[in-house]
């Protein structure tokens, strides 16, 4: 099975989106639904999804799970909670038991939009972690280097637990890289509890000049680090086509990929993403 392990849906005409504020992101203020990704997914070999979290709302989670019900495509939910919650557990047990809640793999926060680096060690937030792992749930990180430091931290915190890296931490391509980033990347990795999504990384290069060329060698750092086991494709769509089509993102993760040799390629596409969100699929 060929897995996007990495997509969205949203319509900013029924929620708010703080982070789609920005004039450039206008292009992608607007709806995406199932019915707009289904004929991509078919165009491009991709048999199934995990969607994403977009917004700070159980609101949208609960949706997702109707989505994730719905739709025989979404084989997982990445969803919302609050970790500071002191009932979080009580508010994890009650989406699981929703229709659809069989498909929430993962819980993910916004971390790098905070405004401490080190929000992920506040001790109300580990003692959400905790809630979450406790009920064989993987949590996502969305951090950039500058929390890189607290999710390493967090993930040694936490040994037994399944951290799924999104974005590879959004390297700063467009900047040409920088060491700071190369070296956190390879001390997540050692931790050998967190998978390492190559998704969204076109987008941090420059939109209206990129090429598999330019992503090799964010992607070929992060296999290094990772191993063939611990890397996952996602598209990120839709937020993908500010820098090009669902086709040219999957095509150039491809030509990367297949510079790593063959067994990196499969992996990526489906095995390692059924690892690290333990997701059920029938046979």
């Amino acid at each position: 099975m060929i897995i996007d392990a990495h997509q969205h849906f949203w319509d900013p005409a029924r929620a708010d989106y703080p982070w789609m504020e920005a004039p450039e992101l206008a292009p992608i203020r607007r709806a995406f639904d199932p019915a707009d990704l289904a004929p991509l997914l078919k165009a491009n070999g991709i048999d199934a999804s995990i969607v994403v979290q977009c917004r700070s709302a159980l609101e949208e989670t609960e949706e997702f799970l109707r989505i994730a019900r719905a739709t025989p495509s979404v084989i997982g939910v990445v969803g919302w909670a609050d970790l500071t919650d002191g009932d979080l557990g009580k508010t994890l047990d009650r989406l699981r038991a929703l229709p659809g809640g069989d498909k929430l793999v993962g819980i993910r926060h916004q971390v790098h939009d905070e405004a401490d680096p080190d929000w992920l060690l506040r001790e109300d937030v580990q003692r959400g972690l905790t809630a979450v792992f406790a009920r064989d749930l993987a949590y996502d990180f969305l951090v950039r280097t500058r929390e890189l430091p607290a999710a390493i931290a967090t993930a040694q915190a936490f040994p037994q637990a399944r951290f799924v890296l999104d974005h590879a931490a959004k390297p700063p391509i467009a900047d040409g890289g920088s060491d700071e980033w190369t070296d956190r990347i390879a001390a997540l990795a050692a931790c050998g509890n967190v998978w390492c999504k190559i998704s969204g990384l076109a987008t941090e290069a420059k939109w209206d000049n990129w090429d598999a060329e330019r992503l090799l060698p964010f992607v070929a750092h992060a296999a290094k680090c990772f191993g063939e086991d611990r890397l996952i494709f996602g598209s990120d769509w839709p937020v993908c086509l500010l820098a090009g089509s669902y086709g040219e993102i999957k095509g150039a993760l491809e030509a990367c990929l297949a510079e790593l040799g063959p067994n990196v390629r499969e992996n990526a596409f489906g095995v390692n993403a059924r690892a690290a969100y333990r997701l059920r699929i029938a046979s």
